[in-house]
């Protein structure tokens, strides 16, 4: 029975590895992306009182729950949450310092786009506490920024980016590659350029098509043409490991760079299979209480969510217990995506003769490998990710 016990407080405190952090969800656009399928809308006019007394509202209700915890993380993230009034974060801000005791080097991210940056409204988020901006560029020329459905030009993007930095110490963005018309050579030479450009971080995304989208509707019919092939697909994604690499930008995980010390302190507790709170519209959030892993749902739709805070207090759409088959499901599929891999000792049900059975048919094939009790994904594994998830996923 002691044993048990020992195993149930060391469950129920497994979040602490990975920190707590809070995820601001801002549901509003200015278009679309034909490729994106987050939880984001094109809307005439916002009421942004009405959205900050929700936002107000619930962090209050998951302060009430998670007390005594030290905040790690805050990331506004969408949408885009640069459309924000400054007052509205600062707002938002200032009711999180007031309901967590927060890390020294605490990391707070608001995502940008370069249509809506305007020096007056960063520097309003760095007077909110704002201190790291990830921006989505996308793309280094006018030609495949259009094909991408974004609303800026190249000149824009770098102006924003200047903006961005000359006001943040740190300023991460975003590139997608293996887009229409784009080969090798030219990944490569756009790559040089952003490296060029980079401070700290960068996130680098193969296009995904994704069902739902613009894009999967096209692709469905056969009108999304001139895509790279898998192979050169697969081409790109190790040119970027190897460019990035002897540039300094180290991969930490399969989409993201960063030197030394400068990785995404947020998306590692995502990673890390810590405890986050979501809130806002489609907000996804793992909160550990009293003893239980809960995954927590908003609703989609963003008028359905403000009117649930304002009616019952509550922006949740569902809560669930996870199990411990769930569990060990979600840190795996989380934790292999960064290299340094997962913790064997973490696993919630242990390493069972079938899981090792799964490992040592990876290892043998040179998939993964074991290092300090960690397992990871070795060098030809990275590309086969999804792959080694399937042998390794519980049923």
């Amino acid at each position: 029975m002691r044993s048990k016990n020992l195993s149930q407080v060391a469950l129920a405190d497994d979040w602490q590895n990975g920190g707590f952090g809070l995820y601001i969800h801002w549901p509003f656009c200015q278009a679309k992306c034909p490729y994106c399928d987050f939880n984001s809308h094109v809307v005439s006019s916002i009421d942004q009182q009405a959205w900050q007394r929700a936002y107000l509202s619930e962090i209050e209700r998951i302060g009430e729950e998670t007390q005594g915890r030290i905040l790690r993380s805050v990331f506004f993230g969408g949408g885009t949450p640069s459309m924000m009034d400054p007052d509205l974060v600062d707002a938002i801000l200032s009711k999180v310092r007031a309901t967590w005791s927060m890390a020294n080097d605490i990391e707070i991210t608001l995502e940008a786009n370069p249509t809506s940056v305007e020096a007056g409204r960063f520097v309003g988020y760095r007077q909110a506490g704002v201190n790291r901006v990830s921006m989505g560029i996308q793309a280094l020329n006018d030609r495949d920024l259009r094909a991408l459905g974004r609303l800026h030009t190249a000149k824009e993007a770098l102006t924003a980016f200047s903006t961005a930095r000359e006001t943040f110490d740190r300023v991460s963005f975003d590139l997608i590659y293996a887009r229409q018309g784009q080969d090798l050579e030219t990944w490569r030479q756009e790559l040089g350029q952003a490296l060029d450009l980079a401070i700290d971080h960068l996130s680098l995304y193969q296009l995904t098509i994704e069902d739902g989208t613009a894009f999967g509707d096209r692709y469905a019919a056969g009108k999304l043409r001139g895509l790279p092939d898998d192979d050169v697909a697969a081409d790109m994604y190790a040119l970027t490991q190897q460019i990035c690499g002897d540039a300094g930008f180290a991969g930490y995980e399969v989409s993201n760079h960063a030197r030394p010390g400068c990785e995404s302190i947020h998306n590692k507790i995502y990673w890390n299979y810590g405890d986050y709170a979501g809130i806002g519209p489609g907000a996804h959030g793992r909160l550990t209480i009293n003893g239980q892993k809960l995954a927590t749902e908003a609703p989609l739709a963003p008028g359905k969510w403000l009117s649930q805070v304002n009616d019952t207090g509550n922006g949740d759409a569902a809560r669930v217990s996870l199990s411990k088959e769930d569990q060990q499901s979600e840190m795996l599929l989380m934790g292999m995506r960064v290299f340094e891999g997962v913790a064997l000792d973490r696993l919630p049900l242990g390493r069972t003769d079938e899981f090792e059975n799964s490992i040592n048919n990876l290892k043998e094939i040179g998939m993964v490998q074991i290092e300090k009790g960690r397992l990871q994904l070795t060098s030809e594994g990275r590309p086969v990710l999804n792959a080694v998830l399937r042998e390794l996923l519980v049923d």
